[in-house]
């Protein structure tokens, strides 16, 4: 069911890329500019996005109407916009084992020194004019115009959600990890990572579809308990990883000092001498491979991984409680618990 529908929407990307160019002259406007989105937008990826768009509306209808896989593309291409800022956030020069865009964009300025602008002030104006067109691209689909209304509302506010969990971790990243409580960082993975990656795309899907409210709600709240779980994973991914399964670091989370469920459990749960370490690490004030090493140490020596997996357990059972009653295809709602195991496994 999910290749099935991945390749459709891989079909579709390779279509809107041919024809970028002739909806947006944007070689015209700016060679370089198209170069460099349509390298960072043709990268492989899992398409989970539009393929939990696709989900929801064909779980309440009987047949795709012209354009919902364009119209699918929007969720990807707003990914990619996300990505592109994230990145400069982050000052991570690597996406998916291949350079950020601003990286991409700082190459082009060759060695031209004397401009007052750089890659990353560059790529922030790409990753705007990436979420136009992931804007255009959802008014593709052929529906009910009052549905499609409501669900690029559902569209508007992943943005705002995801801005948001990004602007609070940033804030986070300044409050000691001491005062740090576990619902700021459910509240993070809430608003940065579950919104717009599980819960929107399926409630934009079934609200384009016309499935009653009650039903929309339960899809959504599904897609934020997956979203936890599946962050959770993620931390742990971004901590004991290989480097070749994250594409950067497996030291990357530890050193960007980022306040998991993982470090706060471990702070939480550990000694005076270990906890000193955790602060330091979270102040950034440490490098020494050794120390960040002992750090992964003190996460698992204090259950913390243990901890966390067990809360991905948990939420992976509360999440498939909601589509129980769902009055959804069966197919299709095989279908997402199908999808539930296969990216909280291991």
């Amino acid at each position: 069911m999910f290749v099935k529908i991945k390749n459709r929407i891989e079909k579709e990307l390779r279509a809107y890329i041919g024809s970028i160019n002739k909806l947006y002259s944007l070689n015209k406007l700016s060679p370089i500019l198209f170069k460099n989105i349509r390298e960072f937008i043709c990268r492989d990826g899992k398409r989970v996005r539009p393929i939990l768009f696709c989900i929801g509306y064909l779980g309440f209808s009987k047949k795709a109407p012209a354009g919902l896989y364009r119209s699918a593309l929007s969720l990807e291409l707003l990914h990619d916009f996300l990505l592109v800022h994230d990145d400069i956030i982050d000052k991570s020069d690597q996406r998916r084992g291949k350079p950020a865009m601003h990286a991409l964009l700082r190459s082009s300025l060759g060695q031209n020194k004397k401009v007052k602008f750089n890659g990353e002030d560059l790529a922030i104006v790409a990753g705007d004019v990436i979420y136009a067109m992931a804007l255009d691209a959802f008014l593709a689909v052929r529906e009910n115009m009052r549905r499609k209304e409501k669900a690029l509302k559902q569209l508007f506010l992943a943005a705002l959600y995801t801005g948001s969990g990004e602007f609070i971790e940033l804030l986070l990243g300044i409050k000691p990890i001491e005062k740090v409580r576990r619902q700021d960082i459910y509240k993070i993975y809430d608003y940065k990572t579950a919104h717009y990656t599980f819960a929107s795309p399926l409630a934009m899907g079934a609200t384009l579809a016309g499935a009653k409210p009650r039903q929309i709600k339960k899809l959504y709240s599904y897609g934020l308990l997956l979203g936890r779980a599946f962050q959770i994973k993620d931390d742990i991914i971004g901590t004991f990883g290989e480097t070749e399964e994250i594409g950067k670091s497996n030291f990357t989370d530890i050193k960007e000092a980022k306040k998991t469920l993982l470090v706060w459990y471990a702070f939480n749960h550990t000694g005076k001498k270990d906890r000193l370490l955790i602060k330091r690490i979270m102040e950034n004030k440490i490098t020494k491979n050794t120390e960040l090493i002992k750090m992964r140490s003190i996460i698992t020596d204090t259950g913390a991984l243990a901890y966390a997996q067990n809360q991905i357990k948990y939420l992976y059972t509360q999440a498939l409680n909601q589509i129980q009653g769902l009055s959804m295809d069966q197919k299709y709602k095989q279908a997402l618990d199908n999808f539930s195991k296969k990216i909280l496994n291991p």
